[in-house]
């Protein structure tokens, strides 16, 4: 059968805020590599500029890059570039995500897009339950706008039908996946880990981590807090537990700072944002995501693929990934000492994290592998298109 040509394969234009560091940019990067491409096309537009690190990660070439330039604030000529871009692609189907990018559905509207879909990934620092009436009043205002939605827990799609008054029939719950292979509990740590790794002549610590935007939705300064708290409990545990908190992000410049000004010194280490983190994944011991409210977090995916036990918020999609008792721990995000007790319990039976990271390497690659993931995600554009995929 002759190939299909380029024209002939539908393009998806893929609006996001910055196409730079992030679980859902990650996400988009997997996605894009693996959708096969004799059925689809990609273009990504970001408002906000392009990360160079994102850019080198597309392995398809016939990506185009493209962005708008918004500046701060209410940029009405970025609807106008944001119009002019979308003519110039003519794309099959326009998918913004998340609330920043959500009214740019009416620059696809006028430059005669047809197919339009948005999705909720997660949530903003400044409105962590979705709740905040400016931010309510918007997604109202624009939500007939696209045809479907892309809701990444269900958490996230109960809100968007009782909260923005989406109906059920236009939301498609899609869990994110995770590269199980890149992902692995064997292979390499980091060559400039600062304490010792498992080869070296000093016996190597028990490592907590995580990994993820430094930023208050987050919560990295409540896991410092809780650090502290299992040290003033535990002297003894000063040369045996250390702390991992990489990533970038507007408290880069805070935490560290706050690290010093709790006692902690050198027991915690901030080496930033890593191209290296399945290699800084197995450094960890424990992996754990503080956050105040989450979608699907990639990086637990990700620690769970390592075949790490997750100690995690019970917040948002958390529950949805994390079996608590099985597969790692969850605790109420608004108590710290919960979150303290946790850590401590998996510091002293080194038992219950082996069991408890196989059993969450097990769950990863029944559950969520990349593979499921770009397979429902192939579904759900040919439903957009209107045409069903062959058997």
């Amino acid at each position: 059968m002759a190939a299909r040509p380029q024209s002939a394969i539908p393009l998806i234009a893929h609006v996001v805020f910055r196409f730079d560091y992030g679980g859902l940019e990650n996400g988009l990067v997997n996605l894009v590599n693996r959708l096969p491409a004799a059925r689809f096309r990609h273009a990504i537009v970001a408002l906000d500029g392009i990360g160079e690190e994102f850019r080198r990660r597309l392995q398809r070439t016939d990506v185009p890059l493209l962005s708008v330039d918004k500046r701060p604030g209410k940029d009405l000529p970025s609807y106008y570039r944001m119009w002019r871009t979308l003519r110039s692609l003519r794309p099959d189907v326009v998918h913004t995500r998340n609330l920043g990018t959500l009214d740019m559905q009416l620059a696809a509207v006028a430059a005669g897009v047809r197919r339009r879909v948005h999705g909720e990934h997660g949530w903003s620092p400044s409105d962590p339950q979705g709740l905040d009436p400016r931010n309510l009043r918007l997604r109202r205002m624009l939500r007939a706008l696209p045809q479907g939605y892309v809701a990444m827990s269900r958490d996230i799609a109960r809100w968007l039908e009782q909260g923005v008054g989406v109906p059920a029939a236009r939301i498609r719950q899609l869990y994110s996946g995770v590269d199980t292979e890149r992902f692995r509990p064997d292979g390499p740590v980091p060559s400039d880990l600062p304490w010792p790794s498992p080869s070296g002549g000093v016996a190597r610590p028990i490592i907590v981590g995580t990994v993820g935007r430094l930023d208050p939705i987050k919560n990295q300064r409540g896991l410092l807090r809780a650090f502290r708290a299992i040290l003033e409990r535990h002297p003894d545990w000063r040369d045996r537990v250390r702390l991992i908190i990489a990533g970038d992000g507007p408290l880069r410049g805070e935490l560290a700072p706050l690290a010093s000004e709790l006692g902690l010194g050198d027991s915690v280490w901030f080496p930033g944002a890593r191209p290296d983190v399945p290699a800084l994944m197995r450094a960890m011991d424990v992996f754990v995501l503080p956050s105040i409210n989450e979608g699907i977090s990639n990086t637990i995916l990700e620690a769970m693929a390592t075949g790490r036990p997750v100690v995690a918020s019970r917040t948002g999609g958390n529950p949805e990934l994390v079996v608590d008792g099985l597969t790692g721990a969850l605790y109420d995000p608004d108590e710290e000492s919960a979150l303290a007790a946790s850590l401590e319990n998996y510091v002293q039976q080194s038992d219950l994290r082996r069991s408890h990271g196989e059993a969450a390497r097990r769950r990863v690659v029944e559950q969520f592998s990349l593979e499921a993931m770009v397979a429902r995600y192939g579904e759900f554009y040919d439903d957009v298109l209107g045409r069903r995929r062959a058997a």
